[in-house]
């Protein structure tokens, strides 16, 4: 997967969670920071976009789990294309080759 087509994904999952209705909100972002949390383990404090992006094409199957721990009871918590991919795209602000909105090719 390239890194313009999982970039466009997670910034549609932002959208998305942001346009998610108010009552259901405050519970997909829950599950989104344990998302981030469970990324921030699993690559570290310095990671380049290119290993978010591996990790995400790799497989997201372990969000699920993370997702329904944090919200057992709700599956419409759950769906990746809202959770999965905001988290994704939230984490990418941290790598060490993004800044600014956009990706620093070189650093």
């Amino acid at each position: 997967m390239s890194f313009e087509n999982a970039n466009y994904q997670w910034q549609q999952g932002e959208r998305r969670l942001r346009s998610e209705p108010p009552e259901r909100r405050p519970l997909m972002e829950r599950v989104t920071d344990a998302l981030v949390a469970e990324l921030r383990r699993r690559l570290g404090g310095r990671f380049s976009s290119d290993e978010l992006v591996a990790l995400y094409g790799r497989s997201t199957g372990w969000c699920l789990q993370v997702a329904m721990k944090v919200a057992p009871e709700d599956p419409w918590a759950w769906e990746a294309g809202v959770v999965v991919d905001a988290a994704f795209g939230r984490y990418l602000r941290e790598a060490t080759d993004y800044a600014g909105g956009r990706r620093e090719i070189g650093a």
